[in-house]
Order: C-alpha cells, then structure tokens, then sequence
C-alpha cells in the first residue's frame, strides 16, 4: 500500500555531481527569507533538498534566481511504496489534500520529471508513459483549472517513489528536468558551441534578444580557436574578431563575417567599443573575472557573456567570489546572471550587462 507523506522541502533537479554545490545555494537563499531547515545531498542523484524544520516552510526560489539548480519544485508530499499497476491513485490522493488544504486548485498544468542521473534517466520512459494518463485524470477529479496559476510537478526517483510539488508558472521550467529543447547544431567546429547557442537561447527573453542581438553588430571572442563561439555569432549575422594565436576552422572564416586576430586574448584591446565580449578560455576563473569586469570599466565592450571553469573543490565559494571580483572590477552597476547550463559540465555561463539607466 502506498505511503503518502506530508512534507515542506525545496527540490532542486541539477547536473550530477554537483549536489553539494546546488544544496548550498539552496540553503543560502532560504536563509534569506528567514527559512530553516537542513540540506539533503547525495552526490550523483543530480538533486537537492532543502528541508524545512518541523515547524517552518520552504519558500522555494524562482529557478532563474539560482547557479547551479535546472528546476526548482516546492514539494509537499513524498509517495513510497507505489503499485505500479496503480501509481495514479495516491498521486491524485495526495493533490486532492494540497488543494483542500489551499482551499482551492491552483494548478493549471502537470509535468512529470525525473533527475538527470544514471538512475533518473532510466525513468524518462515511465515519466513519459504517465503523462497522459495522469492529466486526464487529474482534469477529471477537478484538480486542474484553466484559471490556474501554478504548475504541478511529479519527480519520480525510483519506479515506486515519487515527490509532489508545485512552483507559479513562471518560476518553474515548463521542460521536463528544466532542460530545454535546442536544435542539433550542424557544422559546429567544436562541442563548445552548443554552450554559447544555449545561452543565448535561455539566459535572455526574446525582446532582449531581439534589442541586444542583431544582425551587424559586432563582437570580441577571446580564446576564440577552434571558432564554436565565433561559429554561433556568425549564424546571427554578427561581424566578430576571433582573438586566438591558435587555427580556426576554414568553415568558419568562409563565413566573411570573422576577423582572425592572432594575439593574447588578456593582452588585446579592440580600437572602439563593440556590442558583445564572449569568452571560454580555459583559465583560472578569479582571471577570467577580472578580465571580463576591465572590458566593462573601460566601456570596450556593451555586454560579455563568458564561461568561468571552476576548481575541483568549493566551486559555489569560487563562483560567488569571481561575480564578486566582476561587480568590483567592473565598477558599474550590472545586470548579472549566472547558470550551470546543461552543456556547461566543471563551468558556470555569466552573462553580464549594464544596468540600463
């Protein structure tokens, strides 16, 4: 028989091998709004909780505010012990109770998860099997309404256990594990290139794409060889130096739009102000910071998105130092966004840009 049991945590789905990291973050931002509570972390589950004390309740952040978490879930009910002849039942038991407890069903949609480990990935055919079979019965029992204005999130960690929880619509990803859907880039002279194509899909909404990324602008890359990231800016028809003593791909200068500068990417300057600053030198990531943060003091660039590659050992610690040094640096107010996307591996994406005034 199933067990449903009541509870206040904060999950957060993340790349594997980075729990401790994510459990951190989660810790410090609920410390923020006065939560307490305890952080469960076990590495290569590619999750992490907050707990809340006995007596207190999770708040869980908009997964846009966080580093390292792809999805962020409010949950209130751990399920153990499923039949898998009939997972839906307790599920709907469960839901039915949150929303008698919330005097109302403020769900709108339902979105069925697993964590991206070994494991988790193993249970996507299920997640995927459940879907329709749960929506249409949570519409049927009334649990779902057009008027909603939150997401109800299943995550699945085991074939007879799963968490219940819930965000607003806007502060969840609608994609299963927040992982988004891109297109497969063909032609990408490195893997590299799937990062810079990511970010600029998800670290900005369409209308600053649309203001911020336009055809004829022009951008720096630095440590540019063999082109991935100068590769991906040329698709949006901006004219780019590529700063590299290194070769670039011939594919990728056939373009026209690229100016292969052979030079150290610390050392040069461009003669006038560009649109975007893009780096991913494999360097100390306190470097790369500073770096970054001169361009922006110096007004040589309007905007930088750069990767930092982090060390082996306090890597949430480092990462917070090296946006700090940037803010510092910089010495101007900034718009500073930060993830570990899901093509960034041992690295964070910080995109950087000046507070408009």
């Amino acid at each position: 028989m199933a067990i449903i049991e009541p509870t206040h945590a904060v999950l957060a789905l993340c790349r594997a091998g980075f729990e401790g990291e994510c459990g951190q973050e989660l810790a410090d931002l609920a410390g923020r709004t006065g939560g307490v509570g305890y952080v469960r972390a076990r590495n290569g589950t590619a999750m992490a909780e907050f707990v809340a004390s006995e007596d207190g309740k999770a708040s869980a952040p908009a997964v846009e505010s966080t580093i390292f978490a792809r999805q962020v879930v409010s949950v209130f009910a751990r399920l153990t012990a499923l039949d898998v002849g009939d997972r839906i039942s307790p599920m709907l038991a469960a839901v039915r109770a949150r929303a008698d407890e919330a005097g109302r069903v403020p769900w709108r949609e339902v979105l069925i998860e697993s964590p991206d480990s070994d494991g988790g990935r193993e249970l996507a055919p299920l997640c995927r099997r459940l879907a329709g079979p749960l929506d249409q019965a949570l519409l049927r029992a009334g649990l779902l309404s057009r008027t909603g204005t939150r997401r109800l999130h299943v995550v699945f960690t085991a074939t007879d256990a799963a968490m219940l929880g819930e965000h607003t619509s806007d502060a969840s990803r609608p994609a299963a594990g927040g992982i988004p859907r891109l297109r497969r880039l063909s032609g990408a002279p490195s893997r590299s290139a799937a990062k810079l194509d990511e970010a600029l899909a998800v670290m900005m909404d369409a209308d600053e794409r649309q203001r911020l990324l336009q055809p004829g602008m022009r951008a720096v890359d630095l440590g540019a060889a063999p082109g991935g990231w100068t590769w991906v800016l040329t698709r949006h028809h901006v004219q780019v130096s590529a700063i590299d003593n290194g070769p670039l791909a011939a594919h990728v200068m056939d373009t026209g739009l690229v100016t292969h500068v052979r030079a150290d990417g610390f050392r040069w300057r461009p003669a006038k102000t560009v649109d975007w600053l893009v780096c991913d030198m494999v360097e100390q990531p306190i470097r790369v910071a500073t770096l970054i943060g001169g361009w922006l003091a110096d007004g040589a660039c309007r905007q930088a998105l750069f990767n930092l590659k982090l060390p082996m050992k306090k890597r949430y610690a480092e990462t917070l130092a090296c946006l700090e040094r940037l803010r510092d640096t910089a010495g101007l107010p900034l718009d500073l966004r930060c993830r570990q996307l899901y093509h960034d591996r041992e690295e964070v994406t910080v995109l950087a840009i000046p507070a408009r005034r």
